[in-house]
């Protein structure tokens, strides 16, 4: 089994690149497909994003020839977030119930990760971002109604939304890898403007809860060199170092952020001024 490889790429270079080669290099098109796997690995703090939709069957968790590992957590953690119907997920022996929006961290070392719906008419869509960790950290979950929620913006920003964290410092602890979700009141479209970067991590947005027919403006590039994406429900973008990352929706959405890098704190940004924007 194959895992589809994305490679980093310089900010200047970056420049130059058209719509077809933003979307080919940043954009996750396909994360969810009944009862296939999808998987993409990023150079970027070798972050891996992917999803699974189980509709008829149980599925394990693969391992990917690329990896070069014995099995896909041997030198891994995960973050998982259910964004559908309600789910299972079993870590070895043990089982865990996931509702929507519930988080469930699985840390290194852990053999064997199936999933399942329990109906599928309304199968469970599960959200998976894992990195590189050097240390193992006990499988724990987190329902989303005990995740920690933090209320930004106003509507007069047209920005009023509550971030909630899951795998954090003072949440579920984890080796590297930091995970929450945002969302958008209704009336409000933007999710982080002014925007920022943070140079010592990357980071993945995940889209979702949002009608087919809408889209998200994704923005990114450096701070003088802006660039945007045109993003679906159940889609993810990945987000460089030296990238912003803010968008505006045509409705309401929510969106799953995860980081990893160098440092662990959810409050490592750097701030851009709205007059250095172009």
């Amino acid at each position: 089994m194959h895992i589809q490889v994305r490679h980093t790429t310089n900010p200047t270079d970056f420049k130059s690149y058209d719509t077809h080669r933003i979307r080919e290099d940043f954009l996750v098109d396909k994360l969810f497909v009944p009862d296939q796997l999808h998987f993409v690995y990023s150079h970027y703090d070798r972050m891996i994003v992917g999803g699974i939709k189980p509709v008829g069957q149980i599925h394990k968790l693969p391992n990917y020839e690329e990896l070069k590992a014995d099995y896909f957590l041997e030198r891994r953690e995960m973050g998982i977030i259910n964004i559908g119907g309600d789910g299972f997920v079993m870590v070895g022996e043990e089982l865990y119930t996931l509702q929507k929006r519930d988080c469930l961290y699985v840390g290194r070392g852990n053999k064997q990760v199936s999933f399942k719906t329990l109906d599928p008419e309304n199968p469970a869509k599960f959200v998976l971002i894992s990195t590189p960790a050097h240390r193992n950290v006990p499988t724990a979950m987190l329902k989303a109604a005990e995740a920690s929620p933090l209320e930004l913006g106003s509507f007069e920003t047209s920005n009023k939304r509550t971030i909630y964290k899951y795998i954090y410092p003072e949440g579920l602890e984890s080796c590297q890898l930091v995970m929450g979700l945002t969302v958008l009141q209704n009336g409000s479209n933007w999710n982080t403007m002014p925007p920022h970067t943070h140079d010592r991590r990357s980071e993945i947005y995940v889209y979702f809860d949002m009608a087919e027919s809408q889209r998200v403006f994704h923005l990114m590039g450096t701070p003088t060199e802006t660039r945007h994406l045109t993003v679906s429900t159940d889609q993810a973008v990945i987000s460089p170092p030296w990238s912003i990352h803010a968008g505006v929706g045509t409705s309401s959405y929510a969106f799953i952020w995860a980081m990893a890098g160098e440092n662990y704190l959810f409050t490592d940004m750097d701030p851009v001024s709205m007059s250095d924007l172009r």
